[in-house]
């Protein structure tokens, strides 16, 4: 049997070691709105019951002590993974009531009328996630029963923290994003984290230590959302959460907000007890949402946070995470091929959206380089090398590279190599617009170069040093805009100095302005500078501004 002062232990315990855990499993999670918060969610959830719990006496009955937890996971879940686990241990709560001690049979049952609660609660259940890993825990649970007429409490545990970690090494199988990431369900994998710390206390053992400090376990967020992780595809706009203080007098079931949910929204999770309804949905109209809410009681918390939005950031930050783990990494030697196709192409740059932009291009290789991180030739030898061409063109896109790059042409003695004198990025990408797959090596390097001459570029970045240029002091740490190399315009702000820049930039002739922004510019500012470049030239020119991710420039300017 297991008494309330156990079970109390138990959840600690168990709340203890996803903690623990928490950054692992946060690293886990790969679905396409990927905050990547999953652990932090599940964690903070389990801790409202932990603190809950605190306040018992050292003798609790079972029923208690899950109602307490219940009650206290429900009001502090976060994101759909913080529901479901709330969901799943309100499950043990209907089953432990009236209960002083708890059994085997007490225990399967919590569970099993947690797992149907759970994947009713969600409007389009996805196996392969923490659901499928509770749902195959009981059933192991429930054939163990049937076997056993007087089975032990403990062992029964063991074979639910066993079936979860075998069900948590089938969750790829289920879902292919998975098996493509190399990693399995995140919030499966919370769901293992707690059930073993529980199996710790319930066999006998102490409560879990807790290694993670304070700040990490109370995050100041009251209400944080976990965008979606069981959905694989953003068809709506606004992760939408509301906790409502049911209005005793509304005799109108919660049954009926989750229908009218499902009809404005999907990824609908709709919790509630005698006190409050917890509400997750993903809509276009998250305003019907609070005011469809309001019919049932007043609104005790509300968050509606952008999906697309924070996918586009989470993507840009996996991005730069991705460019500079690559940096502190030992550079891979290129493997040499044989010239097959006729033509390829190599670029020097540096900054993960640049890099991608000349590979969206056509280039196959482009070697990490630029201001104050000039390669060597032998870095630009051996990308020709490794490029399977007859006649490689390369792109160096700074004035200090172009030598390098020549010293290069002779070394490559079974394959033409063509360098076109690109000095900047923009100047870079637009010679690689203008080539033509049908025309000649030489046409072609024409071709490039005379296009390349009618782009004007403007950089934007800050003095390194205390200097006197053109008449005007600089101080260092200062923001200065260069035109086409000269020094344009001074200013403490980024974004103000890129427009007075490209306004002096602009001519009568002047068709397009591509903004480029640098990694140390944040999203907000890209956007207000292309809102106030729109505002002076939507209505004459193409405005587009693209992610470069470029270090020492926050914008790099193309006005063609």
């Amino acid at each position: 049997m297991i008494s309330g002062l156990l079970l109390k232990n138990a959840i600690i315990s168990g709340a203890n070691n996803i903690l623990n855990q928490k950054n692992e499993i946060n690293d886990l999670n790969i679905f396409p709105v990927p905050d990547g918060d999953t652990g932090t969610n599940m964690s903070m959830t389990i801790t409202a019951a932990k603190e809950a719990l605190g306040v018992l006496g050292e003798n609790p009955c079972a029923e208690d002590v899950a109602k307490k937890a219940s009650s206290a996971m429900l009001r502090g879940a976060r994101g759909n993974s913080g529901v479901i686990l709330s969901i799943l241990f309100k499950g043990f709560a209907k089953a432990f009531k009236d209960k002083k001690t708890v059994n085997c049979e007490d225990i399967v049952e919590g569970l099993r009328i947690g797992v149907e609660d759970a994947y009713a609660a969600v409007m389009k259940p996805t196996e392969g996630t923490m659901l499928t890993v509770a749902r195959l825990a009981h059933e192991a649970a429930a054939a163990a029963l049937r076997q056993d007429n007087e089975p032990d409490c403990i062992e029964m545990w063991r074979i639910i923290c066993n079936a979860a970690r075998d069900a948590l090494a089938l969750t790829p199988d289920f879902l292919p994003v998975l098996k493509k990431a190399g990693v399995v369900d995140a919030g499966g994998r919370g769901v293992c984290e707690i059930f073993d710390g529980i199996l710790e206390v319930f066999s006998g053992k102490e409560i879990i230590e807790l290694k993670t400090t304070s700040s990490d376990s109370q995050e100041q967020d009251e209400f944080r959302s976990a965008a979606a992780e069981f959905d694989d595809d953003i068809r709506f706009t606004y992760c939408t959460e509301i906790i409502i203080g049911r209005d005793t007098e509304c005799e109108t079931e919660p049954a009926v907000l989750r229908e009218y949910l499902q009809t404005i929204g999907d990824c609908v999770v709709l919790v509630d007890d005698d006190e409050i309804i917890k509400v997750h949905v993903h809509t276009e109209t998250p305003g019907n949402v609070l005011q469809e809410g309001l019919k049932f009681g007043q609104l005790l918390a509300v968050k509606v946070e952008n999906m697309k939005e924070q996918h586009r950031k989470a993507a840009q930050e996996n991005e730069q995470k991705t460019e500079k783990k690559q940096k502190q990494e030992q550079k891979q030697p290129l493997t040499f091929v044989q010239p097959e196709e006729e033509y390829g192409f190599v670029a020097v740059a540096s900054g993960d959206g640049l890099v991608g932009l000349f590979k969206d291009l056509g280039c196959l290789h482009v070697v990490s380089g630029g201001q104050t991180m000039n390669p060597s030739t032998d870095d630009i030898y051996e990308a020709i090398m490794a490029t399977p061409a007859k006649t490689v063109f390369v792109l160096p896109n700074n004035k200090n590279i172009i030598m390098a790059a020549e010293q290069a042409v002779p070394l490559a003695d079974d394959r033409r190599v063509i360098i076109i004198p690109s000095k900047t990025i923009p100047q870079g990408l637009s010679a690689m617009l203008a080539f033509d797959m049908d025309e000649t090596p030489d046409n072609n390097r024409v071709a490039m170069i005379e296009y390349m001459k009618g782009v004007s570029t403007g950089s934007v970045t800050f003095a390194a040093r205390n200097s006197e240029f053109g008449g005007n002091k600089i101080k260092e740490g200062d923001i200065i805009a260069l035109n086409n190399g000269k020094l344009a315009i001074t200013d403490k702000d980024p974004v103000k100095a890129t427009l007075k820049l490209i306004k002096s930039m602009v001519k009568k002739e002047s068709r397009y302005i591509t903004i480029i922004s640098g990694e140390d510019i944040s999203d907000e500012q890209a956007r207000s500078l292309e809102a106030s470049v729109n505002d002076k030239f939507g209505n004459q020119l193409e405005v587009t501004t693209v992610y470069g991710g470029q270090p020492v420039y926050y914008f790099l300017i193309s006005i063609e």
